[in-house]
């Protein structure tokens, strides 16, 4: 009897021992499949974000030629370009997008004449007649023509108030040359020389025989060549 109760013994502690094996093996197995579960969600976590992150963020946009042109404060002289008369250069700014402007068109542009940091004549700075208000009146003229013969139109009642050429802002003769082969919507930046600027005499701010920066916009082509 006493054998029998001793084997019985060993026989359930064997199968208690078997059943802990099962048992932690079981859960070894478990943990291991939640560590698997858990390395493949943490490493799911940067796709995630990559996917809801604006590309903007990821891949950060270089800047465009066109603003960095814009962007830029100082130009280096070897950059700048020849102009069709001696001793005038220009570089562009922003090459636009619009028609070409062709020599004889009539053209609308704004223009503003930088005396170190001053601006000394603009076309942003036009004087209504009544009240003498100063209006962002748009300079319109002949590529290639004579400076100054527009100059001789009569009084225009536009949306601002009457307005006359007359009482604009004179440009420099560099504008009339310039001008040609720049696209509606392009910025040019222009050195002028005094011989193509104000000459001996000068323009308020900027004095006798000054070379000045000249700052173009094209606005329009009013009439194409001819028209």
């Amino acid at each position: 009897m006493a054998t029998a109760s001793c084997s019985g013994r060993l026989s359930l502690d064997h199968l208690t021992i078997r059943r802990r094996l099962f048992v932690s093996n079981h859960q070894s197995q478990s943990g291991g499949e939640q560590l698997d579960r858990v390395a493949v969600s943490i490493a799911r976590r940067p796709a995630i974000l990559l996917s809801v992150l604006p590309l903007t963020l990821i891949f950060p946009s270089q800047p465009s030629e066109a603003r960095e042109r814009r962007a830029r404060k100082s130009i280096p002289i070897e950059e700048y370009r020849d102009g069709p008369a001696n001793g005038l250069k220009y570089y562009d700014l922003e090459v636009g997008k619009g028609p070409v402007v062709e020599k004889g068109a009539t053209v609308q542009v704004h223009f503003d004449c930088v005396y170190g940091k001053i601006t000394a004549v603009s076309s942003r700075e036009s004087k209504l007649l009544a009240g003498n208000r100063i209006i962002a009146q748009p300079y319109e003229f002949k590529v290639g023509a004579p400076p100054g013969k527009e100059r001789k139109r009569d009084f225009v009642d536009n949306p601002n108030g009457l307005f006359s050429a007359q009482a604009a802002p004179k440009p420099p003769p560099a504008m009339y040359t310039i001008t040609e082969g720049m696209k509606v919507g392009g910025k040019r930046t222009v050195i002028v020389p005094p011989e193509l600027g104000y000459g001996s005499k000068g323009m308020n701010e900027i004095p006798p025989g000054a070379t000045f920066d000249l700052n173009i916009e094209l606005l329009e082509i009013v009439s194409p060549e001819g028209k």
